[in-house]
């Protein structure tokens, strides 16, 4: 029943290669595998009538025979030319929008901590059926071959038809050798399919080398240090590792093609020894012997060794593979209409924009998978609509964790998150992040131009380009653009003709940009982690300023390891074992004298001896 499933699902993938192409292929896989048969009979057709015409002095009788094997070689030929431009066109249709889908199912979870399982990536990278990372079947692949395989099962019935016509015994006597070569055929495909999945798991360790050795960030290390042998022997020796069992395999199944071949030679030397005896009593035993061996060979041709049966089980597999991340993620996959609803609801009606949210951590624990020890560990904290909250602590504390948890990329192994008195865990997440603007301490440079990168900060909406050039002023990221050589059009890569690289102080202030960008658009919880932490502290205090001018009702969540910055917050949290140990102003914790005080009063001496503690990076511009 699973591989009848599997069966008709490859056909229903079919459908987006459209019904032309599908009708084509069709046809076209027809005239190849009915071919042989109909060049089988041609032979015999051909060389009866040779004789025929020798006998009688005229070459009349040969004329229609070789009209019949020449139209049939030239359909063949031209069914041949024609099947892989076609099969190309069915891939570029069916696959391309089964990588969209794997791709929507991915970005559909809700929670990263998924998608960072190992067994999770396997899914994702076996149901891509990327080539570039050596997957050898697609959707397309096991498709198109269900098609090529019923066409060979025509294919195979015209060569018996021709064989019967001779001798029905004939039809038994290669027919079963040349199905049970077929068999065996299949048997090596399921288990060569079986070994080649556990090789592409096991070859995830590779793709990091693999990646290493080509990435721009991991360039430099390779360079100065003099890793790139290094790299490419883990790579190789990860590779050869994973690849052991199926290489084995193959050559088991080199070793055993002498089996493949007597099954050949059991099918059709009898056969031919009986038309070279005239054993079937024909009159023209030369048109016969011809006819037989054509036909007997076509038989096993179309029955013989053949890529379609591998292709029918690793696109299977590679379907299978998606039905599985979509449970590992535990949602399902977002319809297009679904996605533009969603769009069109996060647009505001008339102007309105929804009230700040309150915010409530009740006894919340949080440990990564894996860890043997808390994170968070029972933490109670409240966010007040439209609050300016500073959350600070030493590192390792758990800062950038409680983050996670409120944007709702994890959820807690204890406790509850609620926002305006609803559990997070029943809010749907795109419903919670919409009212979100993130800066995330490893936030992501796109290779896009400083517009995109800007206006991704609210991405799945029209974008507006007055609210852009708005945000980056509060931003101050509008000195760096009027130093880019194209402006807003200029790609902030060098990878990209005519781009350019920032420094992390411009990438944070175009990572600000984006994020207040999508306040100005509707969002009304701004959350910041270490957002300035490449800046000076002239620029960083210029740049919270304007943030604090801008940021109108909303509430403003601000991590940072610089206490002069967090000063000006309605109120400082202080983070340490997991749990929040102090709480106020700065004024009212200075007063305090606790860890925050020692904390501020270190940072303080510093200062004043000149040290300045932002992250440098080479500025390119």
């Amino acid at each position: 029943m699973d591989a009848l499933a599997n069966r008709l699902r490859l056909l229903r993938a079919l459908g987006p290669a459209g019904l032309p192409v599908n009708a084509a292929l069709v046809v076209v896989m027809l005239v190849e595998r009915l071919g042989p048969a109909v060049m089988a009979a041609g032979v015999g057709l051909v060389v009866g009538g040779l004789g025929e015409a020798i006998g009688s002095g005229s070459l009349s009788a040969a004329v229609a025979p070789l009209c019949v094997f020449g139209g049939a070689v030239l359909a063949t030929q031209a069914a041949e030319a024609l099947l892989e431009p076609l099969k190309f066109i069915a891939a570029v249709r069916i696959d391309g929008p089964h990588r969209e889908r794997v791709a929507r199912t991915a970005a559909s979870s809700g929670r990263v901590e998924v998608l960072e399982r190992p067994e999770t990536q396997r899914l994702i990278r076996e149901a891509m059926a990327d080539r570039s990372h050596g997957y050898d079947c697609t959707p397309s692949d096991g498709a198109v071959g269900q098609l090529r395989w019923a066409a060979g099962m025509v294919g195979a019935a015209a060569a018996c038809a021709v064989l019967a016509q001779y001798a029905w015994w004939f039809v038994p006597m290669a027919l079963i050798p040349a199905a049970l070569h077929r068999v065996l055929r299949t048997r090596d495909d399921f288990a060569l399919a079986a070994r080649w999945r556990a090789a592409s798991k096991d070859e995830q360790h590779a793709d990091v080398w693999r990646e290493a050795t080509t990435s721009q960030g991991e360039g430099k290390d390779i360079r100065v240090f003099g890793l790139a042998d290094w790299s490419v022997t883990r790579m190789q020796g990860h590779i050869r590792a994973a690849n052991a069992p199926l290489w084995s395999y193959i050559d088991r199944m080199l070793r055993r093609s002498g089996v493949h071949l007597m099954l050949v030679i059991v099918g059709l030397l009898p056969m031919y020894v009986m038309v070279a005896s005239g054993a079937p009593g024909r009159a023209d035993p030369a048109a016969l012997a011809a006819a037989v061996f054509a036909a007997g060979w076509s038989l096993f041709l179309v029955l013989g060794p053949d890529s379609e049966m591998y292709n029918i089980i690793g696109a299977g597999r590679v379907l299978r593979a998606h039905d599985e991340l979509r449970d590992a993620l535990g949602e399902s996959e977002p319809s297009s209409a679904t996605a533009r609803a969603a769009e069109s609801s996060d647009r505001p009606a008339g102007g309105d924009r929804p009230a700040p949210p309150r915010v409530c951590f009740a006894d919340v624990s949080f440990r990564y998978p894996g860890d043997d020890q808390d994170v968070l560990d029972g933490l109670n904290l409240e966010i007040e609509p439209g609050e300016f909250l500073a959350v600070v602590g030493i590192n390792g504390a758990g800062k950038s964790t409680l983050i996670k948890l409120l944007t709702g990329l994890y959820e807690p192994t204890s406790g509850v998150i609620r926002a305006d008195g609803h559990p997070l865990s029943q809010t749907p997440a795109t419903d919670w992040r919409r009212r979100l603007s993130v800066v995330f301490q490893d936030f992501v440079k796109y290779p896009l131009s400083a517009e995109d990168n800007v206006a991704l900060g609210h991405g799945h909406t029209p974008r507006d380009r007055g609210e852009v050039e708005r945000a980056a002023h509060e931003a101050g990221f509008e000195a760096v653009i009027e130093r880019l050589p194209d402006g807003w059009d200029t790609p902030l890569s060098r990878t990209r003709s005519g781009g350019v690289d920032l420094s992390g102080g411009q990438w944070q202030q175009t990572v600000l940009a984006r994020a207040l960008y999508a306040m100005r658009r509707g969002a009304r919880l701004l959350v910041l982690d270490e957002p300035t932490a490449h800046l000076d502290v002239r620029t960083e205090s210029d740049v919270f300023e304007r943030l604090a001018k801008s940021r109108g009702d909303s509430g403003l969540v601000l991590i940072s390891h610089r206490l002069s910055t967090v000063r000006q917050a309605d109120r400082i949290v202080f983070l340490d074992g997991g749990r929040i140990t102090e709480s106020g102003t700065h004024d009212e914790l200075m007063a305090k004298g606790g860890a925050y005080a020692d904390m501020f009063r270190i940072q303080a001496a510093r200062f004043r001896r000149g040290y300045d503690d932002r992250i440098e990076e080479g500025d390119v511009l």
